[in-house]
């Protein structure tokens, strides 16, 4: 009996030091060591510059602003450039916080240091570099007019003496200004709302004869509510590029974004996204 419970009390005890020091087959990996990485490389978080601040970044944009970024129906704000700027954040080894701000104050918001990214379909123009630094361009697209299916407008010379909508402070605002010509043949100054949506819904109404506005969020819009209820003329007022405000001087941030910007193409994680959000 006793070389039995001597040997019971030296098996307890066997098992307590092997628990004890972390034996088995399911052994964690220490705190200092790399655990196993099973997902795509171009997701793992990098580590960040040494020359950018260790905080959250805030990414400044429109929320009413589909597909580049908007909530969906559960609130979440989501949408391409969300997509874009999350993957971009952990390439370049940072924090990010979405930020909805009003459109028409973006650059005083950047410059007042409340947001270090406007990133939302933001397009490039001469009076937008002069404020901001702006990243390489990532996406084309152009000033589009729109109208009612059943409207007699085809062409621009139509829309003489009538009245056009357009986001204020947009680049739509910037291209119908830059078409003097057009601009001047218009019956009144253009109608200006805070989103493109109340625009859109100006035009629905019949308060307005045409809309301005960029291709790729009319498009998607018009996708969204019944192709068949608007029409897109064949003329528009120009092409353009969109890219990344950051604040004028702040050369780390611009590096490693741009640097960001073409890993996500070279690696294909650019090409996925956007199959993700647009079609032919």
């Amino acid at each position: 009996m006793k070389n039995l419970l001597s040997k019971l009390t030296l098996l307890s005890l066997a098992t307590v030091l092997l628990v004890g020091c972390g034996g088995g087959n399911n052994q964690a990996p220490a705190n200092n060591e790399p655990s196993e990485n099973t997902g795509n490389t171009n997701q793992a978080a990098a580590e960040a510059p040494e020359d950018l601040e260790d905080r959250t970044y805030i990414m400044g944009l429109d929320d009413t602003f589909a597909p580049m970024g908007f909530r969906d129906e559960s609130g979440e704000i989501v949408g391409f450039d969300v997509d874009l700027a999350q993957d971009a954040a952990k390439r370049m080894g940072i924090d990010l916080d979405l930020q909805p701000i009003d459109w028409a104050m973006k650059e005083a918001e950047l410059d007042a240091g409340n947001i270090d990214f406007i990133w939302n379909g933001y397009s490039v123009t001469p009076e937008r570099a002069e404020k901001v630094d702006l990243s390489e361009p990532y996406l084309e697209n152009s000033q589009i007019i729109i109208v009612m299916a059943d409207s007699d407008v085809k062409t621009k010379a139509d829309l003489a003496g009538k009245t056009v909508t357009l986001q204020a402070e947009s680049s739509a605002l910037d291209a119908l200004n830059a078409d003097e010509e057009f601009r001047a043949s218009l019956g009144a100054d253009p109608v200006e709302y805070a989103t493109n949506v109340e625009c859109f819904k100006d035009l629905e109404a019949g308060r307005s004869d045409a809309m301005v506005a960029d291709g790729v969020l009319a498009r998607y819009y018009i996708k969204q509510n019944g192709e068949e209820n608007y029409r897109i003329l064949e003329e528009d007022l120009g092409k353009e590029e969109y890219a990344v405000g950051i604040k004028k001087g702040n050369t780390a941030l611009l590096e490693a974004l741009n640097q960001a910007l073409a890993d996500q193409k070279a690696d294909g994680t650019y090409d996925e996204i956007y199959s993700k959000w647009f079609s032919e």
